[in-house]
């Protein structure tokens, strides 16, 4: 599975009006683990990432990755 990057984590933040705390929150990481992310001063454990994605997909915004696994942007979640 791709990971998020720093620049879609941004974006969804933004699109979801969420702060670096909230995002934190929902994924249940410290407020230092996203900041430092996002400012790619370090990447943070997979469980993290993964935490941080899928706090991120359950607020309704889908991470994007093109065919060959490069990430694309962000978009409206879809519901099954």
């Amino acid at each position: 599975m791709s990971q998020i990057t720093p620049e879609q984590s941004r974006a969804a933040r933004g699109w979801l009006d969420w702060t670096q705390q909230q995002l934190a929150e929902a994924a249940n990481v410290s407020l230092s683990t996203v900041r430092d992310f996002e400012k790619r001063r370090r990447s943070p454990i997979s469980n993290n990432l993964a935490a941080m994605q899928h706090a991120l997909e359950k607020a309704g915004v889908q991470v994007v990755f093109d065919n060959a696994g490069v990430p694309a942007g962000i978009a409206r979640a879809v519901d099954p």
